[in-house]
C-alpha cells in the first residue's frame, strides 16, 4: 500500500511539474523573460550576423510577437534570450523548458505534434536540390552514384529516396551539421547536391562567394508547412502567439516583413534571396490553421 501510494505521489508530482513547465505566460511574466530559439544558417527565415545577432523573416516575426506578449502581459520590459537550436536539439529544448518559443524552420508534421504544439503555418515551404551550376545535374536521375548532402536531424533526403523519380537511384548521403555545413559540402566538393528547403538553399546561395555557381533544380520533393513551435497542451499562450500571427497578416505587417527578407537585399552580403511569395504561403495566410505537412501531401 505504501508503494502504491509512493508511486502515486511521484506521478502526481511529474504531472504537476509538466504543467507548470506549460505554463508559458506565467513563466514570461514572472521572469520578465522570453527564450526565442533561433537557426545560425536557416536561410533567410533565421541566421546569425555573429557576435550573438539573429536575424530573418521568422526571427523578426517572433519579436513582434514577444512585443505583443510584453503588451498582452502588462509589463513595461521583455527581455529577449536568443538560444540557438540545431536540427536535433530543438525539440529537446521545447520539451523541457529551455526555449518557450522556436520560430526557425522546422516543419510542422504529425509525428512532431505528438510531443510539440505549433503555430499558426507562416511559411510554406518546398524542398528542393543545389547543385553547381556546371554540375550537369537537373534532376534526380543524375544523383546516381553522388554524394548528396543533408544536415543531420532533418528528413529531406529521406523524401529524395522515397520519391518515384528516386527507383535504381543510388547516392551516398553526407552529413553536415546545420544548414551552412551542408552548404560548404558542395562548395568544396565533397558533395555534388545539396538536398533541403528551397528557401534555405536560396539564402545559402544568395550567402555563397559567388552565387552565379550554383542553381536550384530538379523536382519538388514535398511540400511542408513552417511553423513556430511551442510545448504541447500549453493553450493559453498558443492562443497568444496565434491571435499575435494573426493580427500580422490581417495588418500586412507580415508580407512587408516577407518583402523585407526575401525580395530585398539582406546582410551580411547584401544580396537579394529573390523568392517571392508563393501562393501555397498566401493560402495559408488567407486562412490561418496549423495543419501538419500530411494534409498538404498529394491524394
Amino acid at each position: 500500500m505504501k508503494k502504491t501510494q509512493k508511486t502515486l505521489l511521484v506521478v502526481a508530482a511529474l504531472l504537476a511539474l509538466g504543467t507548470a513547465q506549460a505554463d508559458t505566460l506565467k513563466k514570461i511574466k514572472d521572469t520578465g523573460t522570453i527564450t526565442l530559439g533561433v537557426r545560425e544558417s536557416s536561410g533567410a527565415l533565421s541566421y546569425t550576423l555573429g557576435d550573438g545577432k539573429f536575424v530573418g523573416f521568422h526571427t523578426e516575426m517572433a519579436e513582434h510577437i514577444t512585443s505583443d506578449l510584453r503588451k498582452k502581459l502588462g509589463l513595461s520590459t521583455l527581455t529577449i534570450k536568443y538560444q540557438p537550436v540545431t536540427s536535433q536539439n530543438r525539440i529537446p529544448l521545447i520539451e523541457n523548458g529551455t526555449v518557450d518559443l522556436e520560430c526557425g524552420s522546422t516543419t510542422n508534421n504529425a509525428a512532431r505534434q505528438k510531443q510539440v504544439s505549433f503555430a499558426v503555418t507562416t511559411y510554406v515551404e518546398e524542398v528542393r536540390i543545389a547543385v553547381k551550376a556546371n554540375s550537369g545535374i537537373t534532376g534526380i536521375a543524375q544523383l546516381n552514384g553522388k554524394n548528396v548532402a543533408t544536415t543531420t536531424g532533418t528528413t529531406s533526403v529521406q523524401l529524395l529516396r522515397k520519391h518515384e523519380k528516386a527507383t535504381g537511384v543510388d547516392f551516398k548521403e553526407v552529413f553536415g551539421k546545420d544548414h551552412a555545413d551542408s552548404f560548404l559540402l558542395l562548395e568544396s566538393g565533397r558533395a555534388d547536391a545539396f538536398v533541403m528547403d528551397g528557401q534555405i538553399l536560396a539564402g545559402s546561395i544568395a550567402k555563397s562567394k559567388n552565387p552565379a555557381e550554383y542553381k536550384v533544380v530538379g523536382e519538388v520533393l514535398n511540400v511542408e508547412p513552417i511553423a513556430c513551435m511551442l510545448a504541447k497542451d500549453d493553450a493559453p499562450f498558443k492562443a497568444a502567439v496565434d491571435d499575435s500571427i494573426k493580427a500580422m497578416m490581417k495588418s500586412g505587417e507580415l508580407a512587408k516583413l516577407y518583402d523585407k527578407w526575401f525580395l530585398q537585399p539582406i546582410a551580411p552580403t547584401n544580396v537579394r534571396v529573390g523568392l517571392p511569395l508563393s501562393e501555397a504561403t498566401k493560402m495559408a495566410w488567407a486562412n490561418p490553421n496549423d495543419k501538419p505537412a500530411e494534409d498538404y501531401a498529394k491524394k
